[in-house]
């Protein structure tokens, strides 16, 4: 990163450092009591305050309830567990903490002085496939956003069978659909958000969503809810988006099922549990379901994401962008140049394996895919693979999603492309690389070893977009190369490369392919 922008960064962090002050809100009155935080170094932080009802027994697969109230000053001091889930996955995402189904806490981290004084918030929604994750892993700490002058808030919600089951009779006593328990929950949380933020100090009217991963899936279908309606006034989704048509078998490209097919999948899954209704399946102890949800081979066990149920999101979001039925408000989305490295270990491919598989997911667009992801050698085969499932996953519906905000809606749109190879991967960046940059969170920890001031200084610039979109809905600034608004007829993005600077979207043949063959599935084709 070139002295200018080290220099620029050193002057910013210092200003920073000399305005800061001991933070007074350490008491807070929230639905349902009062809270009291710990403050430390001109920041008080909340944690595990209860935003609804645990949803165990009778609670177990229905939407959040009202928090029960309490009438001492409880002390939010520590986090709330963890949802249920796979303890491998929650260590390897850096957590050893406790699990449970009584899980629905946030956390604040607020550098207010006074309730009143209107700050931009921002809340953060975690990732981790919908089958894992948890706010209280260190990579997620809110401090440096706070220091920054943001209230930052994290939402816990359900994961795996116990946030996203559908079956026909849950449907059926819902009265719409079922499966999106976890969607359900983090729009109890922007609720609890919007009732609450401005007796932390921030402004209820400016909240902004940011979401990694599964949490960028959840923060696009917010983005679509009528239910999510005027809970937030921007979005920032890092690596995914819920923009490909619903997924009703084995077709390639989708993520979301159907509301049809996550039903006949839950019903299975229900069955095999061995219970002949509802109330016995929520009478069974949560580790009896999470054993269940993990027997067998990983590419065999059920996966349980959530539903296009038309409850929580109505239709698919690309048809929803067309006709403009969605809300509204500027976005800050991207991807990584090579997401694929970061899953499992590289596995040897073949370009006539690479052919089979395409033919085999994408039916009659094979050889336009095939055609745009060259791999005509071994090497080439194991790096299209990487490319088209890059692009499958994250490019296409960050693209996708740009060009019709572009299009169709009234905030602008501002997309990335993180691009910072190492001597490790020269194809790129792999997924979730620019979190702990977004955090401010760069201890030396994989995959941030020999960390030097110039990844502390690009930090630093990520951190200052990120805030300038959330204070203003746009992440320019003083002191930062332009972020081009990204725009469907000539589309820029700020590429983080060596620097961060303006480059033409990248990958266009190959996203314009995956254009065709996702129009061709939505005209009913396979």
């Amino acid at each position: 990163m070139s002295g200018r922008i080290l220099a620029a960064a050193a002057l910013f962090a210092a200003a920073l450092l000399a305005s800061s002050a001991a933070a007074q809100i350490a008491i807070v009155d929230v639905t349902g009591g009062k809270v009291a935080g710990t403050v430390a170094d001109g920041i008080a932080t909340f944690r595990g305050i209860a935003f609804a009802a645990p949803p165990v027994g009778p609670l177990r697969w229905k939407a959040p309830r009202p928090v029960a109230p309490w009438a001492e000053v409880r002390q939010a001091n520590a986090f709330g567990p963890g949802c249920v889930q796979d303890m491998a996955m929650a260590i390897q995402m850096g957590d050893r903490g406790d699990l449970s189904e009584d899980c629905l806490y946030l956390n604040v981290w607020t550098p207010a002085k006074r309730a009143n004084e209107k700050l931009p918030v921002i809340v953060w929604i975690y990732g981790g496939g919908f089958s894992g994750g948890m706010t209280s892993i260190p990579l997620y700490d809110g401090a440096h956003f706070a220091r920054r002058g943001v209230v930052f808030v994290s939402i816990t919600y359900r994961v795996g069978p116990f946030g996203f089951l559908a079956s026909p009779e849950l449907s059926k006593e819902s009265g719409h659909g079922s499966g999106n328990y976890g969607m359900l929950d983090m729009i109890a949380g922007l609720k609890w958000v919007r009732a609450n933020v401005a007796g932390f100090g921030g402004d209820p009217s400016r909240v902004t969503l940011l979401g990694h991963s599964a949490g960028a899936y959840a923060v696009s279908m917010l983005a679509a809810s009528p239910l999510a309606r005027g809970l937030f006034e921007g979005v920032i989704a890092e690596s995914g988006a819920s923009f490909a048509p619903a997924r009703n078998g084995d077709e390639g490209g989708s993520n979301l099922p159907s509301l049809a097919l996550a039903e006949r999948a839950g019903a299975k899954f229900l069955a095999g549990l061995g219970v002949h209704d509802l109330a016995a399946a929520r009478a069974l102890p949560a580790a009896t379901i999470m054993t269940a949800a993990l027997a067998g081979p990983p590419d065999r066990r059920p996966r349980f994401w959530p539903p296009l149920d038309g409850y929580v999101v109505p239709g698919d979001q690309y048809s929803l962008w067309q006709a403009g039925r969605f809300n509204d408000t500027p976005i800050l989305i991207g991807n990584n140049s090579d997401e694929a490295a970061s899953f499992g270990p590289p596995t040897r491919v073949t370009p006539a394996d690479f052919e089979a598989e395409v033919r085999k997911s994408y039916g009659a667009k094979a050889g336009e895919l095939l055609a745009a992801y060259p791999h005509a050698t071994d090497a080439d085969a194991f790096r299209a693979r990487k490319q088209l499932r890059r692009d499958t996953e994250f490019g296409w519906p960050a693209y996708a999603w740009a060009e019709l905000q572009a299009r169709r809606g009234k905030g602008k749109a501002f997309v990335y492309y993180y691009d910072r190879p190492t001597a490790q991967n020269p194809d790129g960046s792999g997924h979730g690389l620019e979190v702990g940059y977004v955090f401010g969170n760069l201890a030396p920890r994989p995959p941030f070893f020999n960390l030097s001031e110039a990844d502390h200084a690009y930090s630093d610039v990520m951190q200052r977009y990120w805030v300038n979109f959330a204070t203003k809905g746009d992440p320019n600034g003083p002191g930062l190369p332009l972020w081009p608004v990204f725009a469907a007829q000539e589309p820029k993005v700020l590429r983080f490369g060596d620097e961060p600077a303006a480059a033409p979207l990248p990958n266009v043949p190959k996203l314009k392919a995956l254009d065709a063959y996702y129009a061709w599935r939505r005209a009913g084709s396979r």
